[in-house]
């Protein structure tokens, strides 16, 4: 995922929570996952057991979910596959990737008023009886 061009000024952080939900099978991946996670840089972890989950804080600048996640994939761990679980991953992976690239685009000033683009238009297109349709035609009854 491409992260944004840093820039001179330290950016504001986006902090993100999330929970990296794990598969029944095979059990104890909450305690190993957490414990190498811990290890990687701003990224604070929080094991949950009981409910087969790793709690997760970061700033958006330095880590996104969908690379947390492709991380425990690569190194071995099942995550939770149920319809639900894909759907919210994909929502946040989309949420994240827009937010990553939107904080890479530059700014445009908004017109003064919502009317002003209008006025433009009108100005450069033709006035005046433009209708090519021939004049028998016009009045066909």
């Amino acid at each position: 995922m491409k992260r944004p061009v840093a820039t001179p000024h330290k950016p504001a952080p986006i902090r993100k929570e999330r929970n990296v939900v794990f598969s029944k099978f095979p059990p104890g991946q909450v305690p190993e996952a957490s414990d190498f996670l811990g290890k990687i840089e701003h990224l604070e972890v929080e094991p949950h057991v009981e409910r087969r989950a790793v709690g997760v804080a970061y700033d958006l600048h330095e880590h996104s979910l969908a690379e947390i996640e492709g991380t425990l994939e690569d190194k071995g761990y099942h995550l939770d596959s149920t319809l639900m679980s894909k759907m919210m991953r994909a929502l946040i992976y989309y949420v994240e990737e827009t937010q990553l690239h939107n904080l890479g685009a530059p700014e445009r000033p908004l017109k003064k008023s919502q009317n002003e683009a209008y006025t433009h238009a009108w100005e450069r297109h033709p006035h005046g009886d433009h209708d090519d349709t021939p004049p028998e035609w016009r009045e066909y009854k």
